[in-house]
């Protein structure tokens, strides 16, 4: 008689296999190819061709899988124009494939690269900016070496493990979603890239919940928080931590954004700066400007800075910060970053503005207000490159010019990381429409 958990994993298997679509491969077949390149979203690509169905240089992408190599796949689905698959074996390692620091690496969903020797993860990153530039902006542009974090390993500030709603029959996991699944949790007692001290805390934070598990004091499951702010770990939402920054220190909310990476942010915030400043601007507008990360590590290149956010609470721990660090000519205001230039006294030819939207990027409402705004130029940061270079093309129809397009890896051995693009007004004047972005 087959038990509960047999029975719903073959049930899983029958509906999986009945809303499959089997052209041009059956369900888990197992192919062999040869891998020729890497997606920005980390994957393996390969081309097959397949005598008697009709396929040729078919495209089918695999994680974990590396530029050169010969491996062995097995797919799980069909696209109309590709095929995705899991890594089964690789017959032909490239010679850039290294031993994974985790053990989990493979499984685990977080890291994408750890097979990968990390010189070659910031070439990778340079080429895909460099292609996602020609191809979603239509611009051919050198991309400059990308700046590598001064820590490969133990840097990420910030973690959110996982657990689903707890069950008698097995051990809670307490994690990050298994390798293309949207709810499977991959359980993780240690998460490599993760600060010392974090990972010090996850150990007795995973026994406290847990014990309230087996205490039935759950109905759900939840997302635990784990700051570390200078080797201070919290778990609470709610408490106050400080990051310094360039001789800055920093106040916010655990629960706020804020870059996770404190190794790298001197150099990076620099570069924002410095960006900025070379445009000649007098005045600095931070339009996402959250706790003041940009605008207060910008301060003292400019006359003036003005910053806007739409959280109340990041907008008040940016004026505590312009006083705590004595920086006096920085002003923040609470809002809609779509309307932050209706209360902007600064001369726009005197102006830099500097943006830092979320990964969807800019939304056409205030791209429209900040092209009519027309400011001497524009620092892009993102965290999604695809976006950025998508929004780029309103830019480059309004009149600007790319300046330096520069990666940074805020995210070792994952396929993230932030760029930033530097945009300087061609010929002056103002733009009161957005670039449709047709050839």
């Amino acid at each position: 008689m087959l038990s509960i958990k047999t029975f719903l994993c073959v049930l899983c298997i029958l509906v999986a296999k009945k809303k499959f679509n089997a052209h041009p491969f059956t369900y888990h077949e197992e192919i062999e190819l040869e891998v020729s390149t890497l997606t920005n979203l980390g994957l393996g690509l390969g081309r097959v061709s397949v005598e008697g169905r009709g396929v040729e240089n078919w495209v089918v992408m695999v994680p974990f899988a590396l530029p050169g190599e010969r491996v062995r796949v097995r797919v799980f689905r069909n696209h109309k124009n590709f095929s995705e698959a899991d890594l089964v074996a690789v017959l032909r390692p490239s010679p850039q494939r290294i031993v994974p620091r985790c053990p989990l690496a493979g499984r685990c969903g977080g890291c994408q690269y750890q097979h990968l020797a990390y010189a070659e993860q910031l070439a990778w990153k340079r080429r895909q900016v460099a292609e996602l530039l020609e191809h979603l902006a239509g611009v051919h542009f050198e991309v400059a070496p990308v700046i590598g974090s001064p820590r490969e390993f133990g840097y990420r500030s910030k973690i959110t493990p996982h657990f689903a709603l707890p069950r008698p029959d097995r051990e809670l996991a307490i994690g990050f979603l298994r390798q293309g699944t949207r709810f499977d949790i991959v359980d993780v007692p240690r998460c490599e890239i993760a600060t010392g001290p974090i990972n010090e805390r996850l150990a007795a934070v995973r026994t406290e919940v847990r014990a309230a598990a087996a205490a039935e004091k759950f109905a759900r499951g939840a997302t635990l928080l784990l700051r570390d702010a200078g080797g201070t770990v919290t778990t609470d939402y709610d408490t106050v931590v400080t990051e310094e920054v360039g001789g800055l220190k920093l106040r916010f909310l655990a629960r706020d954004f804020f870059q996770n990476n404190p190794f790298i942010l001197p150099a990076f915030t620099a570069h924002v700066r410095d960006q900025a400043a070379a445009s000649g601007a007098r005045f600095l507008v931070d339009a996402y400007c959250g706790s003041g990360l940009f605008a207060l590590t910008a301060a003292g290149a400019f006359e003036r800075v003005a910053g806007v956010e739409i959280s109340e609470t990041s907008v008040a721990f940016a004026r505590e910060n312009a006083a705590a660090n004595g920086i006096a000519n920085a002003a923040f205001q609470a809002g809609e970053a779509a309307t932050v230039f209706a209360g902007v006294d600064f001369p726009p030819a005197e102006t830099a503005v500097v943006i830092d939207p979320p990964r969807k990027g800019c939304d056409e409402n205030f791209l429209r207000q900040l092209l009519a705004f027309g400011p001497r130029a524009v620092v892009y940061v993102s965290c999604d490159p695809a976006t950025q270079m998508r929004d780029l093309r309103h830019f480059l129809g309004a009149g600007y010019e790319l300046g330096a397009v520069q990666p940074f890896d805020l995210f070792p051995q994952t396929r993230h990381l932030e760029c930033v693009v530097t945009l300087r007004r061609a010929g002056g004047g103002q733009c009161d429409s957005i670039h449709s972005g047709e050839e």
